[in-house]
């Protein structure tokens, strides 16, 4: 039997054991790594090349969507099946955008997980029975009003410029993202410029809101850190 090779990207320890123990009960699957951030699922799915990612969206460091992207960028052939407490339509929209494949609700059940998890690795997609609704409606409005699907801004956005934001948006000052990111606080303050003027934003609350509102990070996540 050929195995599913799995990578659990979840940043909640309690959530990333169960789904690990839940997952490996089936038996053509193989959980070949865990990930507590986004920036080291990247790191992962990079150097084991597993079929699925199951990814959480709001992480750490680095969020699930564009850890997605980056992974994708480099190693199409693994299916990315987002698994989020959130599936406001930023989210998926977002997730789609970026090469996601399937979008669950952490309200899932495990078996309904492992279906999806097998549908996506045979080139299928899957959705919850509430997002695939909203997807379906949304797609026959815009057929029937001739409308093309929107381009997410965000994708105009280099990774660094995304992994700048991200912790921009979650409060970090500028000495802070350098750390996190190994690079100099005026190469930080570079692509804080570039961030601005690609997005026609001129201040940091309001690349914060954009943050929010496409999906980059979850509201409750910014800080109250000064920039300094």
């Amino acid at each position: 039997m050929n195995l599913i090779t799995i990578i659990i990207a979840e940043d909640h320890t309690i959530v990333r054991e169960g789904l690990g123990i839940l997952l490996g009960l089936e038996k053509d699957f193989l959980v070949v790594a865990v990930a507590a951030n986004g920036r080291e699922a990247v790191t992962l799915a990079l150097e084991l090349r597993p079929d699925v990612v199951v990814m959480d969206i709001a992480m750490p460091l680095l969020n699930g969507l564009e850890a997605t992207r980056q992974i994708l960028r480099t190693a199409p052939e693994t299916k990315i099946l987002m698994l989020s407490a959130h599936s406001d339509d930023a989210y998926v929209k977002q997730a789609l955008a970026y090469g996601a494949v399937g979008f669950l609700v952490k309200q899932t059940a495990s078996n309904l997980l492992a279906e999806a998890i097998r549908e996506v690795h045979q080139g299928g997609a899957c959705f919850s029975p509430e997002i695939r609704r909203r997807l379906d409606y949304q797609e026959a409005k815009a057929k029937a009003n001739g409308d093309l699907p929107p381009k997410s801004g965000s994708c105009e956005l280099s990774p660094r410029e995304m992994e700048v934001l991200q912790l921009i948006a979650e409060g970090k000052a500028n000495k802070e993202t350098a750390w996190e990111l190994g690079i100099s606080i005026k190469t930080v303050e570079k692509h804080r410029q570039n961030l601005m003027e690609k997005l026609d934003i001129h201040d940091t609350a309001g690349l914060t809101r954009f943050a929010i509102e496409t999906g980059i990070i979850e509201s409750s996540v910014q800080s109250t850190t000064v920039e300094t």
